[in-house]
Parts: C-alpha cells; sequence; structure tokens
C-alpha cells in the first residue's frame, strides 16, 4: 500500500505565489491542487501550476556536479563529485581574490530561491561587494529607486480590495500569471459595479476590452502621459490640497515642470486623442480611493526611474496613498523578487534596505556573521557584462539566472561570459547560459527545501519542504556553507529556520517573524506583511498610513525623454517584448512539459494588419526580424493588438528569441536595460 501525505506548499510561477496542496505518495509528487486555506490564492490556481509535475520529476534534471573540458560553449563536460567541485570552487575563488582582489568577483542569483540570506553572508564574507539579482536589476530596479526616494520604503503600497478606480499601466495580470490580482479585479467589479477599469498599454490586452478607458500609448511615453495628468489635476483643482500641504513637500517645482504638459502636447507625443487623457484624470479623481498598478511596461525603459516617479506623483497629488484601496502598487515578473530584494539582493543594501553606508548597521552585520564587511559599492547586474569584456569582472558566481536567454543584446551577454576567467553556475537544468560554465552544480526546486517567499503584497509565507528531490542534488545553503568552509570561513549548517531567527534579530522590518510563527494558527494561509518589527505586531497589510517612512513625500520632477533607440528608415517598426501564460521566463522548467509545449512551443511577433498588408505578410508567414543587433526567424501573428509600426514579441523561446535584437541601454539612474523600445524592420523569409 502507497504512503500518502498531504503537504502545503506555494508556486514559484508568478509573484502571487499561491498556494498549493502537493500530494505525496512515497515521496514523489503525484497531484498538486490549488490550497482554500491560502489567503493569497483562495484554492484558484493558474494553468502554470498544472504542468509542474512534468519538470520537478523531469529526466534531464541536473543530478550531479560538471566540469567543463572543452571550449567554452562546446558541451564537453566530466562528471565530478560534491568533494571535488566545492574544492575547485573554493581554490579559485581564492586564487581570484588574491590575484585581482574580491571585487573581481560577482555573484548573482534570479528568482525562485529561499536562500538569498545565505548568499549574503558568503559574498560578504569573500569580502566582494558585488551582490546582484537579475530579476531585481534588470525589471524592479525603477521602482527600488524611486520608492526609496519619494516616500522612503521600497514596496507595494498594497491593497486594490475596495477601490473606485483601477489604473492598470504597462501590466496584463492574464498573461503574466499574477491571477491573484487578475481575480481581484474580476471581484471588485463584480461586486461593485461603479468601480472603474482604465489600462494604459501600447497592445490591446485581454482586459482592454473590459476597461471604460483604454490609452494605447505609444511605447516610451509614459513619462509624457503621467505628466499630463498631474498637469491637468493641478490645473483644473482637481488634487487633494490638504494631503499635498500637509504630507508632501516639492509642490511648486512639480507645477512648474508638468505646465507644458498640455492634453494637446501629450496627444502629440502619446498618440493618443487628448479627450481620453482628459477622461481618464477626471475618472481617477472622481473615486475615492483609486489604485494604480504597474509592471514591465513601466520599468522595463531606459526611462524607466522617471516613468515610476511620474506615476508616484499621481498617486501623490491625489492623496491616494496610505488608504484602503489606493496606492502606488509595482508587480512583479517573477516570484520572490520582493523576499529577495529584502534580504539585500543588491551591492547598495543590506537585508531590510539597510545602507552599506550606514556604520551602526554595518557593525550590526559584521557582529552577526563575524567578519569585516566590503565598505566599497558593488556593481549592479546589468553592469557586470561591459565590466567582464573589460577585464575589472574576472569570475562569476550565477544561481538560478539565465542571462544568455533573458538579457537584452544576447550576442553581448556571451561575449561577456567568454571573457571570464570563471564560471559558476547553479541550476535545475542545463540552460542556455549554463553552457558556458565551467563548473555546474545541481541545485534543488521550492519543492524540495525549507524557507520563505515574499510576494508582491510585501507578505511573508512560508515555504515548505514536500519531496527530496534528486539524490545528486544539494540545498544552496548547503553548498554555501561546504564552499566557505573550504575557503577557511568556519560557518555553521543552519537549519532554514535558524536563519530566519538570524534574519529577525538584524532586520526590523522582519523582526516579528519565525518559522513558528508562520507556521502558527494565528498566520495560517496569510502569512504576514512587513513591517512587522515584534513577535507581538500584526504585520502591515497597507503602507504610508499617516506618514511616510522618510516623513514627507517627495515629489519627484521628470521631463519626458525619448527613448534610447528610435525608428527609421533602415529599422522602421518599434518592437516592444514580453511574456506569455504558458510559458515561466526563460522556460528552463516549463519548455520542459508537453502540456505546455502542445499550446505555445515557438517565437512568434505580433505584427499590425496594416504594416503586414505593406509588407506582403500573411498571418502564419515565416519572417525575419532584424535589428541593429542581429536577425532572428519568426511567426507572424497579424492582428489589431498593436498599433500600425508597432510590434511585440515574447522572449521566451530560443528558436526566435526577441533578446538577440533588443538594445543593452541602460537607465540613466537605476541601470534597468531597456525592453520595450528596439528599433526592427521585418521582411517575409
Amino acid at each position: 500500500m502507497s504512503n500518502v501525505e498531504y503537504k502545503r506548499a506555494l508556486c514559484f510561477a508568478s509573484h502571487a505565489n499561491c498556494g498549493v496542496r502537493a500530494t505525496v505518495e512515497d515521496g514523489k509528487i503525484t497531484k498538486l491542487e490549488g490550497d482554500p486555506e491560502c489567503t493569497v490564492s483562495q484554492g484558484r490556481v493558474c494553468e502554470r501550476m498544472d504542468f509542474q509535475l512534468e519538470w520537478l520529476d523531469h529526466p534531464k534534471r541536473c543530478n550531479y556536479p560538471l566540469k567543463r573540458v572543452g571550449a567554452r560553449g562546446s558541451g564537453k563536460w566530466e562528471r565530478l563529485t560534491w568533494d571535488q567541485a566545492c574544492a575547485e570552487i573554493g581554490e579559485k575563488l581564492r586564487y581570484l581574490a588574491d590575484e585581482y582582489g574580491p571585487e573581481s568577483v560577482i555573484f548573482s542569483h534570479g528568482t525562485g530561491r529561499t536562500d538569498e540570506w545565505y548568499e549574503g553572508r558568503f559574498f560578504n564574507l569573500y569580502g566582494s561587494p558585488n551582490l546582484a539579482m537579475g530579476g531585481s536589476e534588470i525589471c524592479w530596479c525603477p521602482t527600488y529607486t524611486n520608492e526609496s526616494a519619494t516616500y522612503g520604503q521600497f514596496a507595494a503600497a498594497f491593497t486594490a480590495a475596495k477601490t473606485g478606480c483601477v489604473v492598470l499601466w504597462g501590466h496584463n495580470p492574464a498573461q503574466s500569471g499574477d491571477f491573484p490580482e487578475h481575480w481581484g479585479y474580476q471581484d471588485l467589479f463584480a461586486n461593485d459595479p461603479d468601480a472603474k477599469l482604465i489600462v494604459v498599454d501600447p497592445r490591446d490586452i485581454g482586459l482592454a476590452a473590459h476597461a471604460d478607458i483604454h490609452l494605447k500609448l505609444r511605447p516610451g511615453t509614459n513619462v509624457a502621459f503621467a505628466n499630463g495628468i498631474v498637469n491637468y489635476l493641478i490645473q483644473h483643482e482637481l488634487y487633494d490640497e490638504d494631503f499635498v500641504r500637509e504630507r508632501t513637500e516639492g509642490f511648486e517645482i512639480l507645477a512648474a515642470t508638468v505646465r507644458d504638459y498640455t492634453p494637446e502636447l501629450v496627444e502629440d507625443i502619446c498618440g493618443i486623442d487628448r479627450r481620453d487623457l482628459v477622461a481618464a484624470a477626471k475618472m481617477y479623481a472622481a473615486a475615492d480611493a483609486a489604485a494604480i498598478m504597474y509592471c514591465l511596461g513601466v520599468t522595463e525603459h531606459s526611462t524607466g526611474t522617471d516613468g515610476v516617479m511620474a506615476l508616484s506623483n499621481i498617486a501623490m497629488i491625489s492623496g491616494n496613498l496610505g488608504k484602503p484601496g489606493g496606492g502606488v502598487n509595482p508587480l512583479r515578473g517573477q516570484n520572490n523578487v520582493q523576499g529577495a530584494c529584502d534580504m539585500g539582493a543588491g551591492p547598495d543594501d543590506l537585508p531590510g534596505y539597510q545602507k552599506v553606508a550606514d556604520p551602526e548597521v554595518v557593525r550590526r552585520f559584521e557582529k552577526a556573521w563575524g567578519v569585516a564587511l566590503p565598505r566599497a559599492r558593488g556593481i549592479k547586474a546589468t553592469e557586470c557584462f561591459p565590466a567582464m569584456i573589460e577585464g575589472g569582472i574576472k569570475g562569476l558566481f550565477l544561481f538560478g539566472e539565465d542571462p544568455v536567454r533573458t538579457d537584452p543584446d544576447t550576442h553581448h551577454v556571451i561575449r561577456s561570459l567568454e571573457a571570464l576567467e570563471f564560471f559558476v553556475v547553479d541550476d535545475l537544468f542545463m540552460t542556455e547560459t549554463a553552457k558556458y560554465a565551467d563548473v555546474i552544480l545541481p541545485g534543488r526546486s521550492y519543492a524540495e527545501k525549507e524557507g520563505t517567499f515574499t510576494n508582491t503584497e510585501r507578505r511573508v509565507q512560508r515555504v515548505r519542504k514536500a519531496v527530496g528531490g534528486p539524490e545528486g542534488a544539494w540545498l544552496d545553503t548547503d553548498i554555501f556553507t561546504e564552499v566557505m568552509n573550504r575557503m577557511g570561513y568556519a560557518q555553521p549548517r543552519l537549519s532554514a529556520a535558524e536563519v530566519m531567527d538570524e534574519i529577525a534579530s538584524v532586520t526590523p522590518t522582519y523582526g516579528g517573524m519565525s518559522h513558528a510563527r508562520l507556521d502558527g494558527d494565528e498566520t495560517a494561509g496569510r502569512g504576514l506583511q512587513w513591517p512587522c518589527p515584534s513577535a507581538e505586531h500584526p504585520g502591515t497589510p497597507i503602507l504610508h498610513m499617516g506618514e511616510f517612512a522618510q516623513g514627507l513625500g517627495a515629489f519627484s520632477t521628470p521631463d519626458y525623454q525619448p527613448s534610447a533607440e528610435l525608428p527609421d528608415a533602415e529599422y522602421p517598426l518599434v518592437m516592444m517584448t514580453g511574456r506569455i501564460l504558458y510559458q515561466y521566463n526563460a522556460c528552463a522548467m516549463t519548455a520542459r512539459t508537453d502540456g505546455v509545449n502542445e499550446i505555445a512551443n515557438r517565437s512568434f511577433i505580433e505584427l499590425n494588419t496594416c504594416d503586414a498588408e505593406a509588407l506582403g505578410i500573411a498571418d502564419g508567414d515565416i519572417v525575419r526580424v532584424s535589428s541593429r543587433r542581429g536577425s532572428i526567424e519568426s511567426v507572424a501573428h497579424v492582428s489589431e493588438k498593436t498599433s500600425p509600426g508597432h510590434t511585440w514579441m515574447p522572449f521566451h523561446f530560443q528558436d526566435g528569441n526577441s533578446n538577440w535584437l533588443t538594445i543593452a541601454a541602460l537607465d540613466r539612474v537605476s541601470k534597468a536595460p531597456e525592453y520595450k523600445v528596439c528599433a526592427v524592420k521585418v521582411e517575409k523569409a
């Protein structure tokens, strides 16, 4: 008779971290279903969860360490024992530190992990200031930069419940897998027929059909449109004068900055009808509470930071912060981006967004970790590739990230990896990036470890081990500990619960959290939202109530700047990139599932009907798409989803990955790359 157990878990495949109930028979997960006791998802799950069983037990999971024996990218490997792999890594890292200094090595990781704290401990013991997270610095740094300067606190406000107006800005929940938000909108509109929906997106996303207003902006013009909204609210006295006077500073400078952004000018820049701008401004201002929900359509620009700042201006001037139903709420591209950043996934911060530049903070962590922390500023993930080519970065330790597939200008990424002296990858599968590594380590998935995930609501939830995983795979914490000990940094083997206790001891926003509390009846199914400074604190559902963390909220004054690359006679079309529901990010896991691949298994490009007719292209034709970085082939999807002159591609598919074409232009402040505006030409292949 089979031994059957039921285990509570979290889905990794979106930033919502939906609750899952796993049926485990004889040590193997045989069924995944929604957990009705989970507050976040209430038993509902999306299509991504249905196919996870296939890749969790996939025969091509990495099952033992590998060492490259041929040229980089040649695919020639020899098997290592874990003892040999840890010895090799420790020796090479020590050599790089002695020869070039520890700052010559960068540690970077993706999302879906629970071990960022230990990674931070590792790189600080090593002495490198270069801790990065591609998922954050590619898509989230503009948010972090803005919110730190504007409110003094880095996270979603958060709530869209009981709001009178939802603004979806550069965000498509039905395709990005953010289903709790999607359901939340459905529930809201079902329960309140007077609630309004405004969609700001260059494409006809599914929810645009249900919107009261759809503003189909030209890609890259978010700042101009937001400034136009603010100007209209000021000129027509539709802003919250009391909130502005009592809780903000810099209003006069803001008013002067946006004065020229009349509906007529915005119409010209953004390619919209000025009457729609006016209608949207009035609709937003009329609501007792209005929530802006935004995602990568705002942040993944060379002016992404300015875009987020401009959205914050709208919310602050209307008093839509610090109250139920309001807020400016960034929604994430992957799961646990919030949690990873909370744990210091960046060169300027220690866990809890405590600054490396603060001597008191540094002393507290030095005491906890028993080592002197590096004082120099590290580099960001997007800055590391030029530094590799120039010779400043000699080594890369990469955990659960696939930049060859996900970062802009793939040719540039590959040249950078080829320039490294030593490159380690820890992952579940042989990814496109892992093919260029010197050593590959097999890791454990979310279902094979203990820890926590923190979702976009700042909700910390328990990750529970359901199964053991492949016999030859190690936990990240065990890898870090073993390598550190090999290098002479004596480290204890802490359990996930002990790591959480250590986090709470030096991170005030997490001070009241522990595995025991998160597992207890008090928080069962809902977790805790930080700030949660003490064991008696109930958590904080809504930020900015009463006052901002820094006192007064600071208005910013971004001016519209054109995108880094605009169409011309040779490359006359704008290409935007994004994701689809049925594939998750780099497809390293979802592409291993037959069910997903039956639905979506190859590259495509959306073309407007007028552009397709002019080019002699029909729906389903194979086309060549070219930019200044290269060419790929894809399948034409002809429709009215995009406007004339605009195209859109997903980045998931290696047969025609849009990132061979995208430009590695970086935001001047946050260093986030430009994915949403790239000049291309399209021809029938």
